[in-house]
């Protein structure tokens, strides 16, 4: 028998591989990070001796879920736009006006504070990766993310430009370029996904960065292998900016620069034309569907995109705007929102597969973020980040299959266990890595002061 360091048996195994598998009476076999194989229980509890047996009756297994946008510091806003907003209309764009000057408020103890919240919250739900959007001393999210076991990239908010920013938050572009450069130095990738927290660079936006800044991240980016992370068309004001300054819409004034290609990753991508689908598509530019928000803005065209092979994810956009991180429920609005685009017009009730939301957020994800070599499915060779789903709870009774629930019904609130790289970082629906009472009550502590930053 070949000794390993761990055998998670008896699990209902919902592999996520490209032919769907999925086996009842499952274990997935893990040594040194990663899978070594999955298969039926009987089969590798014959060839492997672990060091460590986890019982998973009774519960499914699965990939772990991807956050493809996130505002890592923007997590102690949870709720303080909904409270102002009951006592006053709010100004808008709400990036610009509370999103941007509350970020740039923050110290770095407060960045690495919301990172602990944040990702142990993830955890908790499921998400074993981020994506980082782009914000204030992401050294600090780098290290809370180590801290707490959770996989991801982190960047730098970087703007040279634009109206209303505080000048705190506006570098030149000299020093915004080499910023991002000493980022990604200092948190390098590896091919195989055995460093867990790495770096990417980041462009907030067209709005609020120059071309020359544009064409340069996109450069230094391509030549280290890593994403640019940006906001893409999210907004009408955002296209009629790129029509008076450029004369083009904003894809075709990144196709005009060069950039627009493998290496840019467009969040949100909400008011996307289906030409621009087809840009997408055919350049291979990664996007992010944020449906706690995107609904708000305009028709994403999500499906299409997805059904177009375009690399899109499924992101939670943070927590400033209804704030759940529980990207179970980012995929239950995904295809509220999606029936409702493209299903209800034609009368078509069935118009969004029962698996394609899930199926953005894991593997949909992974391929945003340019990790699907080495996550998003349950298959040999690739990291054992794992996710184990209890059926006891009470939207689980009933269901015909246990794969049913997963595809239908399955939330945060019934995850069970989550490893990253083979390691447990939730046991028994509790994170083991921090000390999340601890973390909340200096999180509560601290927005108290904080929210005078909205007002």
């Amino acid at each position: 028998m070949i000794t390993i360091d761990t055998l998670v048996q008896n699990a209902h195994v919902v592999t996520f591989d490209r032919a769907g598998t999925i086996i009842p009476d499952g274990a997935i076999a893990v040594h040194k990070g990663k899978i070594v194989a999955v298969g039926a229980t009987s089969e590798l509890s014959a060839r492997y001796k672990p060091n460590k047996r986890l019982f998973a009756s009774g519960k499914i297994a699965m990939p772990g879920l991807t956050d493809a946008h996130i505002h890592t510091a923007q997590t102690l806003m949870r709720g303080l736009l909904s409270t102002l907003g009951r006592k006053r209309a709010l100004r808008v764009p709400t990036w610009r006006e509370y999103l941007v000057p509350f970020e740039n408020s923050l110290t770095s103890s407060d960045v690495e504070l919301s990172g602990h919240l944040a990702y142990s919250s993830m955890l908790a739900t499921g998400t074993t990766s981020f994506f980082e959007a782009g914000g204030p001393h992401p050294d600090s999210m780098a290290k809370a993310a180590v801290e707490t076991g959770i996989r991801g990239a982190v960047s730098l908010s970087t703007m040279d430009g634009g109206a209303r920013i505080p000048g705190s938050m506006q570098m030149s572009t000299e020093e915004a370029l080499r910023r991002n450069i000493e980022l990604v130095e200092a948190w390098p990738s590896d091919p195989d996904g055995s460093t867990r927290v790495t770096a990417c660079m980041s462009l907030r936006q067209i709005v609020v960065c120059s071309t020359e800044l544009v064409t340069a991240i996109h450069r230094e980016a391509k030549a280290r292998g890593v994403k640019v992370h940006t906001h893409l068309v999210e907004g009408t004001y955002e296209i009629d900016y790129a029509l008076e300054n450029f004369g083009q819409r904003p894809l075709d004034y990144l196709v005009s620069l060069g950039v627009f290609d493998a290496t840019l990753h467009g969040a949100h991508s909400v008011l996307a034309s289906i030409e621009d689908v087809e840009l997408y598509a055919k350049h291979r530019v990664s996007a992010a569907h944020c449906s706690k928000g995107n609904y708000a803005i305009g028709a994403a065209p999500a499906l299409k995109m997805w059904r177009k092979g375009v690399d899109i994810g499924l992101g939670t956009d943070g927590v400033a705007n209804a704030g759940t991180l529980d990207m179970f429920r980012i995929a239950m609005l995904t295809r509220v929102g999606q029936q409702y685009l493209e299903g209800t017009p034609v009368h078509n009730r069935n118009a969004v597969g029962l698996e394609e939301p899930l199926s953005m957020a894991v593997t949909g994800g992974a391929r945003a973020m340019a990790t699907d070599g080495y996550t998003g499915s349950l298959e040999a060779g690739k990291r054992a980040d794992v996710v184990l789903i209890g059926t006891d709870g009470p939207d689980a009774a009933g269901y015909s299959s246990a794969e049913a629930f997963l595809f239908e019904c399955a939330s945060g609130r019934d995850v069970h266990t989550v490893l990253v790289d083979g390691e447990i970082v939730v046991s028994d629906r509790e994170v083991t890595t921090i000390d999340t009472e601890e973390i909340r009550a200096r999180a509560s502590v601290r927005q108290v002061d904080l929210a005078r930053m909205v007002a």
